[in-house]
């Protein structure tokens, strides 16, 4: 065996050795423990740590140890509060600084995209593949095949012999047949087989870091510059499409203007927010198909985007955009005033802001004739940060407290408080709803319904700590016990209850009518029979006349 060939086998011998660790730290804390919630994110910081030691290129590339670290942030993220984004953003840096120090350099977002999901549909299959491959290389060392079939004859003899004679020497040792009587194989209950599944995917779960492959054939990424051969796109066409957009987003903004400011009222069987909701989501939409038309006909370096006056109506009409795209801010603002606030809508402002920030970009490639993949690159970015910052923040916790602080109960402003949805929201909502249980105005059937609602809440955070253990949960906990003897608590009525706090009616007792069966009636006893008298058969004088 030649030094590099040692080399190559030390180190793929060191990677299972590796990857079968992190399967035992994976069923410590998942089968022996039954740990998960925020240990989640501790056994993500062990595979980040097992791909550290197993791997060299990832220790001596600085583009894979930033992708580490941002891997690192997210473990900790699910460790404090463990959330399907979380885990997302974690699982994405952890492939990308896996695959880094196999690239030259990092070339745009969307051949990335390509590279992790091609690596994603792979991961199941990579033990297999690799193990393929490994004894392929091994039989071209050795410069011979290992034939099964070849091998069977020459195990025969051996195997059966040995079987025989081990035969005839459990017939004359009482203790070997002891032995052997002993040995049985195991049972494959449903808790075998669950464990056997679990050390899978635990095993490719870390394989997938430490022995991963690059895909190499990849769609190119679009050029996006020069002219693009589309009938009906020139110059006049374009520049005619421009005011005509142009005036219609002034006339749309001034509408807007008028009426969420107040100074205009608004028209007869039209509310406020009716105004505002019907238009928040597809003004949007009306924004991108705007950054969709600029990034098609106004490619950087076409004739169209030469043009100065086409230039100039360009940056007027997304700044008419932006401004679209604030009104539809202002009218989900308003919308929410006029009935609550949820996790939805705060995900619909969040990327109403993306949606702006887009098209700032788009006009900066414009003017600075930036490429393509600039601009993916750019649009990736942000969008990495914002869902960076929501993956560390309770989106249901910051709707629960302004929903509770805006209450029509509580003496807001607001719309009714709906409690189900707060009941949904689980743990995000028990320190708001123990907030407003303080609050003395609340009416007494209002207050019960509170109570039964946050102490159905509390509960669940109690039994989820035991087994689904996260920072913020255990915080939380130690918050709400603390504040809870502090108030002033009424004792609950026995009785099942809606997801509002309201005691189930009792169901109505509907009385069936049985169906009447026929009925024989009792025959009188026999009683003693007094013998008639019979009529006088003797005549009389008057008979006889």
């Amino acid at each position: 065996m030649t030094v590099s060939g040692f080399r190559l086998q030390r180190s793929f011998i060191w990677k299972l050795a590796v990857a079968f660790a992190l399967v035992g730290i994976g069923d410590l804390l998942f089968f022996q423990w039954e740990l998960a919630g925020g240990n989640l994110g501790i056994y993500g910081l062990a595979l980040l740590a097992g791909m550290i030691a197993a791997r060299q290129g990832v220790r001596r590339d600085r583009r894979a140890l930033f992708a580490t670290v941002a891997a690192t942030l997210f473990a900790f993220a699910m460790i404090y509060d463990a959330s399907l984004l979380a885990w997302t953003l974690f699982w994405v840096a952890a492939g990308m600084a896996a695959l880094l120090p196999a690239s030259g350099h990092f070339d745009d977002g969307w051949r990335w995209f390509q590279r992790l999901l091609l690596h994603g549909l792979r991961t199941p299959f990579a033990p297999i593949l690799d193990a393929r491959g490994v004894l392929k290389a091994k039989r071209r060392r050795q410069n011979s095949r290992l034939d099964l079939r070849a091998g069977i004859p020459v195990l025969m003899l051996p195997l059966i012999g040995s079987a025989i004679i081990l035969a005839l020497f459990s017939a004359a040792n009482p203790v070997i047949e002891q032995i052997l009587a002993s040995i049985s194989v195991p049972e494959l209950s449903f808790q075998t087989i669950a464990r056997m599944m679990l050390w899978t995917v635990l095993f490719i779960a870390a394989w997938s870091l430490i022995h991963p492959r690059l895909a190499q054939r990849l769609l190119p990424t679009f050029d996006g510059s020069g002219d693009l051969d589309m009938p009906g796109v020139s110059i006049a066409s374009v520049k005619l499409s421009l005011i005509a957009f142009n005036l219609l987003f002034a006339m749309q903004n001034l509408m807007d203007a008028a009426y969420l400011s107040g100074a205009v009222p608004m028209p007869q069987g039209i509310t406020l927010a009716e105004y505002a909701h019907r238009g928040a989501y597809p003004l949007i939409m009306t924004a991108l198909l705007a950054a969709l038309f600029v990034i098609v006909t106004l490619r950087p370096g076409s004739s169209t985007a030469a043009v100065p006056m086409i230039r100039r109506l360009v940056v007027l009409w997304i700044a008419q955009n932006i401004l679209l795209v604030g009104s539809s801010i202002l009218r989900l603002l308003d919308y929410v005033e006029a009935y609550s606030l949820t996790v939805l809508r705060i995900s619909a402002l969040a990327w109403m802001l993306l949606v702006a920030a887009g098209l700032m970009l788009i006009c900066w490639r414009l003017l600075r004739a930036k490429s393509a993949s600039w601009l993916i690159n750019a649009n990736l970015t942000t969008a990495a940060l914002l869902l960076a910052v929501v993956s560390l923040i309770d989106l249901g916790n910051a709707a629960a407290w302004w929903n509770i602080r805006h209450a029509r109960e509580a003496g807001g402003k607001g719309a009714a408080l709906d409690l189900c949805y707060l009941s949904e929201l689980g743990s995000s909502s028990l320190l708001p709803l123990i907030d407003l249980e303080k609050n003395p105005d609340l009416k007494p059937a209002f207050r019960e319904r509170v109570q039964a609602v946050r102490s159905d809440i509390h509960r669940q955070l109690r039994s989820q700590m035991v087994h689904a253990w996260t920072m913020r949960g255990e915080q939380r906990l130690s918050q709400s016990e603390q504040l809870i003897q502090t108030l002033h608590q009424i004792p609950l009525k026995p009785a099942m209850r809606n997801c509002d706090g309201s005691v189930v009616p009792p169901q109505p007792v509907i009385s069936v009518p049985t169906p009447a069966t026929p009925t024989t009636r009792p025959r009188p006893e026999p009683t003693a029979s007094v013998p008639t008298p019979k009529p006088s058969t003797t005549l009389t004088a008057e008979t006889r006349k």
